[in-house]
């Protein structure tokens, strides 16, 4: 990196940390204080109840406060980063990125705390003394052998998890990457050859992991600054590193690397020689992992050794052992059973649920957080990515079983897998809203044929498909792009064995579908040329005619190309008398809960009776999530006061609705801030039928409505479920180019539920 991009990444860093306020962190409450009563119940008198619940019951902190999701990360600033004894004060922007990786990966609330105590002994008292704050203790950047001090006293006199995250998190990934390096290369734990390098606290503590995965003491050669640790050795030692002392008469590195299996690298750069790489075993693992520089560079490895398998700790590599993979989640787990430490077994638990994370289907999430890389299992994809989305359900709930079958859990939960159906519910926002759809999906199965069945979203939406529901998906596209597709994912689908393809180049239904095509549209001026090139090349058509002809129940379309394009051809080939669509019904998650909004897409300007109709149809939709719906018709006007425009037709709607004696809330015209805000709305107009915030927003103009969708989607934070297409029985659904692969299988789910429960 030249000195001016130095000084350009400088520069950013120094300004992301100032702006657009000073520091990473904030304190935010998490109850309303608006008002007397609220004060009167968030401090005295009201919170004199809390603190006598908890004299009586000192469990019951975790029910009344933040203790039981607080972490402390603390630290003396005596070993930060590569930056050495920087003190307690430089070492505060880390310790406070170190908190904001806990909210943002796990959830986990964390006050960063630097204290001036260099002595290990008194800084463990101050550490002690902070147990009635928090429920976990994270230690951080303290130099060896003092951190061994501070952990075993910590960990003696508290009753909460203490964990060093420098030795045990860097311990559980490597233990996890080494795992799979292993699996990959066909060797097994008691058989290889370990050679270490670096005698500080998160080398000693991955040889310790190595050990309790099964690698043979005797098969441990760790070398420091000053060569092998051998027994007799005076030099620098300590009790942790005299632990792997050798009986030999061999000192050096160069002498012990032969034959050896796994190289261990927590030191400094350029200490592995590639003519070292070249002594080593068939296939050698290779875990440079100094940071910025490592041991040996890949590409060198690479050249020495063309088989090796190589992990480092940079992020411009493969396989970056980053404690992140780790800590939020071993945490997670612990706090949320209550456990009293952070033991061998859930740590054990923790590398056993990164490493089978690697090894499973790549998603989609993560697939889109590191575009362009691959990320299928193998020599340079042995552990998962941070931003991995599956991390938190399946390694948190890993280590909260082992905490209860360890019996160090003090709440131990009821239900395991309710218990990660909620983590996944609050990484994945839709999984708790859409829980119901699943399950009425889940009574049948549909086969469900999407039109564009070459991208990427829906190939990763397949694989979730036939993971996670009944259904039988059916991809229109070219089956040998589909195949490179999927192998080059990592997805472990395949054409004509897992899923059906319908080839629009090659297929022998080809015929029957455009002579199909032919006699729905002969009258509307297509001929049979037309119908040929048509369903040679318009794979919306082709997903309709398969509907059409009961080849298929449902199907998918718009991942790409303009709504209405695709609308033309379903009304076209699927639209009869009793099925033709009437709106677009867009589900909004929101911080707050959910908000559904209507019609984004269908009817541009729509009429009072295409109003009331949307009302119907979404209200119909809501109580498929199991939500009561509170619609309420939106427009400029507010209760009569403008004659003309869309008032004039939400009011006409209203009459409609009131006409047919719907069994459904719903009120109007009226701006959205009094559809939302119940107290504006009562002093607008006393004795309005609406109860509470409204949940269904209908607007007068599709304008209206696409444009409140998409700014809740871009600047409120909302995640879209949709859009729903309403009025064609289930038969037919649009997205928008913007869906992921999880709005996919969300939609699949929709389109998946029968008929009997949806029209």
């Amino acid at each position: 990196m030249t000195e001016s991009s130095n000084e350009t990444l400088r520069q950013a860093a120094l300004f992301y940390h100032e702006n657009p306020k000073p520091g990473k962190l904030e304190v935010r409450a998490t109850k309303p204080l608006a008002n007397g009563r609220d004060l009167s119940r968030a401090y005295s008198p009201g919170v004199a109840e809390a603190c006598l619940e908890i004299k009586a019951d000192e469990a019951a902190a975790a029910r009344y406060t933040t203790r039981g999701n607080l972490v402390a990360v603390v630290s003396n600033g005596t070993a930060v980063l590569g930056l050495g004894n920087i003190g307690a004060l430089a070492s505060k922007p880390v310790m406070e990125g170190k908190a904001v990786l806990f909210k943002k990966f796990a959830d986990i609330d964390c006050f960063d705390i630097e204290v001036n105590e260099p002595d290990p002994e008194k800084l463990a008292e101050i550490v002690c003394a902070l147990e009635p704050t928090f429920g976990a203790i994270n230690l951080e950047d303290i130099k060896a052998p003092d951190c061994f001090i501070v952990e075993k006293l910590c960990r003696e006199r508290m009753n909460i998890p203490v964990f060093h995250d420098d030795q045990h998190g860097t311990a559980i990934v490597v233990g996890a990457a080494a795992t799979n390096a292993l699996h990959v290369a066909g060797k097994a734990w008691g058989d290889i050859k370990v050679v270490s390098t670096g005698g500080g606290a998160a080398g000693i503590a991955c040889l310790n992991m190595l050990l309790k995965l099964g690698v043979k003491r005797e098969n441990v050669w760790l070398c420091d600054i000053h060569g092998l640790v051998y027994e007799g050795r005076a030099e620098d030692m300590n009790p942790q590193k005299a632990a792997f002392a050798q009986d030999s008469d061999k000192r050096t590195l160069d002498e012990v690397i032969d034959g050896a299996d796994l190289f261990l690298g927590l030191s400094g750069p350029g200490v592995l020689k590639p003519e070292l790489v070249r002594r080593m075993s068939r296939r050698p693992i290779i875990f440079a992992l100094a940071n910025p520089t490592p041991e040996i560079m890949p590409d060198l490895a690479r050249e020495a050794a063309p088989d090796a398998i190589i992990a480092t700790g940079r992020s411009d590599f493969p396989n970056q052992v980053n404690n992140v993979l780790c800590f939020p989640f071993i945490f997670r787990g612990a706090l949320d059973v209550g456990a009293t430490e952070i033991n061998d077994a859930m740590q054990v638990a923790c590398v056993e649920g990164i490493a089978a994370l690697a090894r499973a289907t790549t998603s989609a999430e993560a697939a889109a957080a590191y575009r362009g890389e691959q990320l299928t299992f193998g020599a340079d994809y042995l552990i998962p990515k941070p931003f991995d989305p599956r991390l938190s359900g399946v390694v948190s709930t890993a280590v909260a079983r082992a905490a209860m079958e360890s019996g160090v859990a003090m709440r131990p939960l009821e239900d395991i897998e309710a218990y990660k159906q909620r983590l996944d519910a609050s990484v994945y926002k839709s999984a708790l809203l859409m829980r119901p759809v699943f399950q009425a999906a889940a009574t049948a199965s549909r086969r469900i044929v999407f039109a564009e069945g070459e991208d990427e979203r829906v190939l990763r939406a397949a694989q979730a498909i036939l993971e996670e529901t009944t259904e039988t998906p059916i991809l229109i596209g070219r089956p040998e792009v589909i195949e490179t597709r999927c192998e080059r994912m990592g997805l472990e689908i395949r054409p004509d064995r897992d899923f059906n393809i319908v080839n629009p180049e090659n297929d022998p239904r080809y015929r029957d579908y455009w002579e199909t095509y032919h006699q729905i549209m002969a009258r509307r001026g297509v001929t049979p040329d037309l119908a040929r090139a048509i369903m040679r090349t318009n794979t919306t058509a082709i997903g309709a005619i398969m509907v059409q002809r009961d080849e298929a129940d449902s199907m998918i379309c718009g991942t790409f190309g303009e709504y209405r394009w695709h609308l033309n051809y379903v009304r076209q080939i699927l639209g009869s008398a009793k099925l033709h669509p009437h709106g677009a019904l867009s589900l909004m998650i929101l911080e707050d809960g959910p908000l559904f909004i209507a019609d984004t897409h269908v009817r541009l300007l729509p009429t009072p009776e295409e109003l009331a109709q949307t009302a119907i149809g979404a209200a119909r939709h809501v109580r498929r999530f199991g939500i009561e719906p509170n619609i309420a018709l939106c427009s400029q006007s507010q209760f009569g006061n403008q004659a003309e425009g869309s008032g004039q037709r939400l009011r006409a709607a209203l009459e409609i609705l009131d006409d047919r004696g719907c069994d459904f809330c719903y009120e109007g015209e009226m701006n959205v801030d009094a559809a939302l805000d119940p107290e504006l709305r009562a002093r607008l107009f006393p004795g309005n039928r609406m109860q509470g915030a409204a949940n269904v927003l209908v607007f007068g103009h599709a304008d209206a409505a696409s444009a409140t969708r998409n700014i809740l989607k871009m600047k409120g934070g909302g995640l879209e479920v949709g859009p729903i297409l309403m009025g064609m029985g289930n038969r037919a659904h649009i997205v928008t180019p913007s869906i992921t692969a999880r709005g996919l299988l969300n939609m699949a789910a929709i389109a998946g539920t029968p008929v009997d429960h949806y029209s």
